[in-house]
């Protein structure tokens, strides 16, 4: 069957247009009105490219009490999201041909969404095998890496490109292990520790020095870099400057746009996440945002017993696929953002970096992957009524203006609140 969506507006297009899908492809794009077996009227509402979220946790496997990719998956198609990337910190980690072949199947048979996976680092003969099974990417967690590991990490991958198909991308996770680690034992000599104290256990410096590596590693092999979950400003200077000779790209997470170290002393360890929230002097925030950037959202969920063992034992993660677009419409709304952008930030961006060929567009040939998005809708944040396992968000009761009421992947509706 195809399908015709009608009354679309699109970003930086004057007037009405209707989508026809064939085949869960794009197949035309028109201002006269067009025929399909099946219509969906969007109600003069935003149709944007299918949103990407390169940067989620959905636990599964060994995890699953926390999220697995069933509810995960609902949660992004709730959020708005078509695609997600999802990371390789599991149990097992997938770091194994099995693991990865494992997870591929159980997210084959649980998502509602499209998906990819990244493998994590291992011996350079088991990445040859993973790389037969189409990693989008490979991990580094480089706060839980020596200096002389990740060299050897970084030159196997090297290797590898050379060697195999990979393609060369690496994302990071930037915090520099020793900083870290003397940092934290300084600190816990403290009689009593709080909230806002990891902070300081993982300081900006431990970031700096680390994407400061991460660069020099990448252009020394010849990789591409990605840096996760960027949060500090010093941090994004140095990758804006590498940029301009190297292929670097970064995203940053909502909470660390929208929130600051302050936090702590509201949320206390529900706010507990790695790299930690950054004093407002030394933070990224929504001004960074422009039409080169990319949200991640680091989807992190955990159980309420998780996030409440105090500063240390806590588990650091903020569930973020339902609440990410919200915020970020509102402060469209607010004059903040161009909504021009969103687009951008939310789908195109992303599918560039990870090569995402048929995705982050809508143009005719690409896949029919649509976030319809009501602008003026507005609400308040109830975590109760979300999709993730979480049960716990920084963003619950918060107001909000604008979000997504549809979701469409491969032309099949996943998410409809129009």
């Amino acid at each position: 069957m195809d399908l015709v969506i009608k009354n679309c507006r699109l970003v930086d297009e004057l007037g009405e247009y209707h989508i026809k899908v064939e085949n869960g492809k794009i197949a035309d794009i028109s201002k006269t009105p067009l025929k399909g077996d099946e219509t969906i009227d969007a109600k003069n509402n935003y149709v944007m490219p299918g949103f990407i979220d390169p940067h989620i946790h959905f636990r599964d496997p060994g995890l699953t009490q926390k999220e697995d990719f069933k509810t995960g998956s609902l949660s992004a198609a709730n959020g708005g999201f078509a695609t997600v990337i999802d990371m390789p910190n599991t149990l097992p980690k997938t770091n194994t041909y099995d693991a990865l072949k494992e997870k591929i199947k159980i997210a084959k048979n649980k998502s509602v969404v499209n998906f990819e996976l990244q493998a994590g680092h291992n011996d350079l003969e088991e990445m040859k095998r993973m790389v037969e099974l189409n990693p989008i990417s490979f991990k580094i967690f480089m706060d839980l890496e020596d200096d002389e590991s990740l060299e050897k990490i970084f030159k196997d991958l090297s290797t590898l490109k050379e060697t195999t198909q990979y393609n060369g991308l690496v994302a990071t996770h930037c915090e520099k292990k020793s900083i870290v680690e003397s940092k934290t034992a300084k600190l816990k000599e403290k009689k009593e520790n709080d909230a806002i104290d990891y902070t300081y256990a993982r300081p900006s410096q431990s970031e700096d020095e680390s994407v400061k590596q991460a660069i020099e590693l990448a252009r020394k092999n010849g990789l591409r870099l990605h840096i996760c979950h960027l949060s500090s400003i010093k941090s994004l200077e140095m990758a804006k400057n590498a940029s301009k000779n190297m292929q670097v790209s970064w995203e940053f997470t909502p909470h660390h746009l929208l929130l600051d170290n302050t936090a702590y002393n509201i949320y206390g360890t529900f706010i507990k996440t790695n790299p930690p929230l950054r004093p407002k002097n030394e933070s990224v925030d929504i001004t960074c945002l422009d039409e080169h950037s990319i949200i991640g959202t680091d989807h992190a969920p955990h159980t309420m017993e998780d996030k409440t063992k105090g500063v240390w034992a806590s588990s650091p993660g903020i569930p973020n696929l339902e609440t990410v677009v919200p915020l970020m419409l509102t402060e469209v709304n607010n004059g903040n953002l161009d909504l021009k952008i969103i687009p951008k930030i939310f789908s195109e961006n992303a599918a560039k970096v990870y090569g995402l060929e048929n995705k982050g567009k809508i143009a005719i040939g690409k896949d029919a992957d649509f976030t319809i998005i009501d602008l003026k809708q507005e609400g308040k944040f109830n975590i109760d009524e979300f999709e993730t396992k979480a049960e716990y968000s920084p963003f619950d009761s918060w107001n909000y203006i604008g979000k997504p009421v549809m979701t469409i992947v491969n032309g099949k509706t996943v998410m409809n609140k129009l």
